[in-house]
């Protein structure tokens, strides 16, 4: 009994952590610690958490904490939007407005390759 208790309590933990993880993002987004941000929405991101994509698809755009690099804002802006964030859907048209063909037609390659993980290998951007 006390195992299965124990076992409820962490498993409706859990997701809390996990956005403990986002709110840590957005708080230190605030505050201009874009390195720690990046930490934070990245981890949360390869999760398929579509507020961290959508968040790390702005840093990128924006050049915060990271070179600005519109192939990956707009391809981490799609698997948000793909994921049903609203707010991302609508800035892809900004992005695009910003691209190439070919740098559309890249980030659509990458966007279709990612596969989320459970922890980042540092090789996804």
């Amino acid at each position: 009994m006390r195992k299965s208790l124990a076992c409820l309590l962490v498993c409706a933990l859990l997701p809390l952590v996990a956005l403990a993880d986002f709110d840590r993002g957005v708080a230190a987004h605030n505050r201009g610690d874009y390195a720690t941000a990046y930490r934070e929405f990245r981890a949360e991101a390869v999760g398929e958490n579509a507020s961290a994509q959508y968040n790390l698809g702005l840093m990128y755009a924006d050049g915060q904490g990271v070179p600005k690099n519109m192939v990956w804002a707009y391809m981490w802006e799609s698997l948000a939007a793909a994921q049903g964030n609203e707010t991302a859907r609508r800035n892809l048209g900004i992005s695009e407005r910003q691209m190439t063909r070919e740098q559309i037609a890249e980030a659509q390659r990458l966007a279709a390759a990612f596969r989320p993980q459970a922890e980042t290998s540092g090789t996804q951007q």
